[in-house]
């Protein structure tokens, strides 16, 4: 189509087609300034920029974008005149690959478009992950923590300190890594806390208190954790167990002053402890005025108790009494509701007497009667002239006060203080008092004088008796009222009584031990070795490592001949009491018995270093010596025992027999002459100075052979004369009964054999008097027995001597240990 002019004519309808406004011409609206501010209050220009988009900018494929008829635009870039991409489009776009082998799309600039936005996400992402990965650090620190006192519940103390040691390092670490991300604010300083504080108590259960001390020191000295300063009352717990009171009192005051007015109970406690180390330094007025405040702002019985201890230190009796009543005056808050329930419904009594309120105040009302009754016995001596006074007027304040139940006991604990006094009459003028009481407490002190008069035993058993019957019609099922029926028969040699009574003792009470161990005793000395085993290992099970009933398992076995039992029991037995020394003796005579020399050796030598006073462990320790050939060691044990019993002549020979064969003939010849003066008529003293004197060629052999001729020479008269004065008797017994010759009859009479002569040469005629004929003294007669036997044979060289020595020792039984 050809252009035409401009001409206006009706009848051409394409007339002014090809006219248009030059406002409206595409390249001048770059120039047009209007257009311009138009465009950029549009939505058109809030639109991002070529550069902010260029990273994703779909071109990246290779995708090539058509030309407008008035330029060339870019698809994210600005409008260009001359057509064409801005030098930011070029620069965010790779170049378009002038051949087709590089495939569209798979450019390795799509790879760094994808980490810059990796890098540019990274910076803009939130510090949740961050936080909650705080979090589950957190939660297994809590996780150790609870292990740890789990642990610590359980007396577990070093697998608990290991535990807090665990969580103090996990808790270091979440520190640290808050301290590398910048996240210092959000730090959990409850959990530093508690992390620290286990730890200090876990060192304290171990008895590391100088590791506990830094612990709290550093809790203590830092400002962030609040309320930290009370913990100064650890740290003076820690000065008070190292007897360091002034630094314990220091701490416990400046915890005082952390603590506010309106927490009474925690100042109450920690006065409480300034007190108690007031009386530790013995400053017993300052403790005095400490406990007597506490009193005043809230009365307690533990604090009421250290305040009548204090009055008795600095012994004033008024301060004693006031301080009585005051303990008198704490009240003892019980709830009401536990009181009122159904008698009829067991199993509702039953919930309601075991649930843990009742426990509780079960506890604090038994804490309460032993203050009382711990107050009342340590000041009864000091407010009276003499004790039973003191004890009437604390009876009289207390029933007098809120706890007037507890006279009764307090009466109950007169007759036992004065039976540990020994005042047994006036213990039973106490106890016959409470026959009017109620029935519990009658039969109780029944029991009581049923008990004092089986100690007393003789005569007294019948009133024993009869104090049980009594006991047991007030209370037939009093087990102690049991036992001691079965002891009175037991005494009385009723055995199988004794043992029905103890038998019936254990159904009423399946504990009581005193009739299962009296049970045992009855059994084995009724020979049923099997029921006295049987009652003794259930005894073993209720009390274990009790020393009389494992002794009892050991000599029962013992009867039984099973040495191995026996010896395995008092091996146990020894283990628990290395200082008894008749059980060592058991041991080294079951160890004799079987022939084991050295460890009977060994329990006897234990024994005297126990006990170095028993005869019999000294005698089997010298003949042991003697057989060991080590008689200079013998003369030590035979010397002691001479000293023990000076009038006993056998320990003076065994020891001067003992110098003998260790070669001291002087110190034997000595000892000799000295048990000669203090015993001249002893037949063996004279023997031995005689071979001696003889073997040494002394002078006074002679002698002394002369002093053994005389007094066997009066030994053979006394003899004589008893055996005589005997005969007659016997020959007037017959005559009266009409008897026969006694000759017939006295020769086999009991007392024949113990004859050294014969009948025979004793009798003569009725008309000539009764004469002693002399008798000649031989060779055999000097002679002698050594009470310890014969000693080693001397060498070869000297046979002379040797065929002497053979000649006259032999081992005297009876000189000897049994």
């Amino acid at each position: 189509m050809e252009p035409r002019g401009n001409s206006s004519s009706l009848d051409d309808p394409y007339s002014g087609f090809d006219d248009y406004e030059h406002a409206y011409d595409p390249q001048n609206l770059a120039n047009d300034r209007s257009f311009q501010q138009a465009v950029a209050r549009s939505s058109h220009g809030r639109r991002p920029t070529t550069s902010s988009l260029a990273a994703r900018a779909p071109s990246s494929a290779g995708i090539s974008i058509p030309q407008s008829s008035y330029g060339s635009v870019s698809s994210y870039g600005s409008r260009s005149r001359a057509g064409g991409r801005t030098a930011a489009g070029v620069r965010n776009e790779p170049a378009r690959p002038m051949t087709a082998v590089r495939a569209a799309g798979y450019t390795s600039f799509a790879n760094k478009v994808q980490a810059v936005e990796a890098a540019k996400a990274a910076e803009t992402k939130p510090a949740d992950t961050t936080e909650e990965k705080c979090k589950e650090m957190e939660e297994k620190v809590m996780d150790v923590l609870k292990e740890s006192l789990f642990e610590a519940e359980k007396k577990h103390f070093k697998e608990a300190l290991e535990k807090a040691k665990e969580a103090g390092r996990r808790e270091r670490a979440i520190v640290k890594y808050r301290e590398q991300h910048a996240m210092v604010d959000s730090m959990n300083l409850d959990l530093t806390f508690t992390v620290l504080f286990n730890l200090a108590q876990q060192y304290m259960n171990n008895d590391m208190a100088n590791e506990a001390l830094n612990t709290y020191e550093i809790i203590v000295k830092n400002k962030m954790f609040p309320n930290s300063g009370r913990l100064k009352v650890n740290i003076g717990n820690i000065y008070f167990k190292k007897k360091d009171f002034n630094k314990a009192i220091k701490h416990y005051r400046m915890a005082l002053d952390q603590v506010p007015s309106i927490q009474k109970e925690a100042r109450i406690r920690i006065l409480n402890n300034i007190g108690v180390a007031f009386i530790k330094m013995g400053k017993y007025e300052d403790a005095l005025s400490t406990f007597e405040h506490c009193l005043d702002e809230k009365p307690d019985f533990k604090t009421a108790l250290n305040l009548v201890l204090t009055a008795y230190c600095i012994e004033d009796v008024e301060k004693m009494r006031e301080s009585f009543q005051k303990l008198l005056d704490v009240s003892l808050e019980e709830s009401d509701d536990n009181k009122i329930h159904d008698k009829e419904n067991v199993l509702m009594n039953q919930v309601l007497n075991s649930d843990s309120l009742k426990q509780y105040e079960r506890q604090k009302r038994s804490e309460a009667e032993r203050a009382i009754l711990t107050a009342a016995k340590v000041i009864s001596p000091a407010i009276a002239p003499d004790y039973a006074s003191g004890y009437e007027w604390c009876v009289e304040t207390i029933k007098q006060s809120v706890h007037a139940e507890l006279a009764t006991e307090l009466e109950m604990s007169k007759a036992g203080e004065l039976l540990r006094k020994g005042d047994l009459e006036g213990a039973i003028d106490v106890l016959k008092v409470f026959h009017s009481q109620e029935t519990k407490i009658a039969s109780a002190a029944a029991n009581n004088l049923c008990m004092i008069r089986l100690l007393q035993g003789g005569e007294k058993l019948v009133e024993a008796q009869d104090y049980a019957e009594q006991a047991l019609k007030l209370d037939h099922y009093n087990a102690n009222t049991l036992v001691n029926s079965g002891n009175i028969a037991y005494l009385n040699g009723e055995l199988d009584k004794a043992a029905t009574l103890y038998k019936e003792a254990l159904n009423n009470e399946a504990t009581c031990v005193q009739a299962l161990y009296n049970l045992g005793l009855v059994c084995r000395q009724q020979g049923n070795l099997e029921a006295a085993l049987e009652n003794f290992y259930k005894l073993h099970q209720i009390l274990l490592n009790n020393v009389q009933v494992i002794c009892q398992l050991a000599a029962i076995y013992e009867s039984l001949e099973d040495t191995a039992q026996a010896i395995e029991l008092y091996n146990q037995v020894n283990s628990l009491a290395p200082f008894d020394p008749s059980i060592l003796n058991r041991l080294a005579a079951i160890y004799d018995s079987e022939g084991d020399k050295t460890q009977a050796f060994q329990c006897h030598y234990d024994s005297y270093r126990y006990y170095p006073s028993s005869l019999k462990v000294i005698e089997w320790m010298g003949a042991y010596y003697i057989e060991t050939q080590f008689a200079d060691k013998a003369v030590n044990y035979f010397e002691k025992a001479s000293i023990m019993q000076p009038n006993e002549i056998r320990w003076q020979l065994m020891m001067a027999s003992s110098h003998r064969r260790a070669g001291n003939y002087q110190k034997a010849l000595e000892l000799y002459r000295t048990i000669h003066r203090r015993f001249p008529e002893n037949i063996e003293c004279l023997k031995f100075l005689v071979r001696i004197t003889s073997d040494l060629g002394m002078p006074e052999a002679r002698e002394y052979m002369e002093k053994l001729e005389k007094v066997e020479r009066v030994k053979q008269l006394r003899l004589q004369r008893e055996t005589d004065s005997s005969q007659g008797k016997r020959h007037s017994a017959n005559s009266l009964t009409g008897g026969g010759s006694g000759s017939a009859q006295l020769g086999h009479g009991p007392d024949s054999a113990n004859r050294p002569m014969s009948l025979n040469s004793l009798r003569s005629s009725s008309d000539q008097p009764f004469a002693i004929a002399q008798r000649d003294m031989k060779s055999a007669d000097f002679s002698y027995e050594d009470p310890l036997g014969g000693g080693p044979a001397r060498p070869k060289t000297g046979a002379k001597a040797s065929k002497r020595e053979d000649s006259f020792e032999e081992l005297d039984d009876s000189m000897l240990p049994q």
